[in-house]
């Protein structure tokens, strides 16, 4: 699991942005909490896989007692599966970071309906969790996913943040929640990267104006304290 560390620096600004605070979220209600669960998928998780993230599987059992609290406490899990379906789809991304081999085989991984694709099944789900597919790094990107309109519906003003990577999919999705007024915190004992420099990045710069972050036991005590 990473170590995660925030810069003094990087501390003291968002501190002094807060009135001295550490955290602006210090209460949420579950029931208005959702917690968003990042491309925990075979491609990514599982040993030997062809875009394998190894930190990914020691983050699972803080994602599993995540999801545990919100569905007990009345709030909603969505498990997030990046999904892609042909180069041509997003030809800027294959363009800029694959060769044509590579970006074939990584559409063939995360095509529907492919082991790639499928959740990591160290995941424990159960009713009423949500399955639901994006293809671009956000869920929030227009036309990646239903998630901005399933969120409104259900009155969502909180989003926990869990998953991979730290510092592509669940920043990304971080950065649009906030833009889009919802109240985020990172989980970051929760997120996993390639690397503790990329992963303390990403928790960085979400730190000092995008997120709280916070540690998987102290989000597990909001909920508590949120149930009440």
């Amino acid at each position: 699991m990473h170590d995660t560390v925030i810069d003094p620096t990087v501390r003291a600004r968002y501190r002094a942005l807060k009135g001295g605070r550490e955290f602006a979220f210090t209460t949420l209600d579950p029931s208005r909490t959702a917690h968003l669960v990042i491309d925990m998928q075979n491609g990514f998780v599982e040993e030997g896989a062809l875009m394998e993230v190894p930190e990914a599987r020691s983050v699972v059992p803080h994602i599993n007692a995540l999801s545990e609290a919100v569905r007990s406490h009345g709030g909603t899990n969505v498990y997030l599966r990046f999904t892609t379906r042909s180069t041509s789809d997003w030809p800027v991304y294959f363009e800029l970071f694959q060769s044509a081999a590579a970006g074939s085989a990584e559409v063939a991984l995360f095509q529907p309906g492919s082991h790639g694709h499928a959740l990591y099944p160290g995941l424990r789900t159960a009713d009423p969790d949500v399955l639901m597919d994006k293809t671009r790094f956000s869920a929030f990107t227009p036309g990646s996913s239903d998630l901005l309109r399933f969120l409104t519906e259900r009155g969502i003003d909180t989003v926990l943040v869990s998953g991979t990577l730290t510092d592509c999919c669940s920043a990304a999705t971080a950065w649009d929640a906030q833009q889009l007024g919802f109240r985020v915190i990172l989980v970051s004992d929760a997120n996993a990267a390639m690397s503790d420099a990329e992963h303390n990045a990403a928790v960085n710069s979400l730190a000092a104006c995008c997120a709280d972050i916070r540690t998987t036991r102290q989000a597990l005590d909001l909920v508590a304290e949120g149930a009440g």
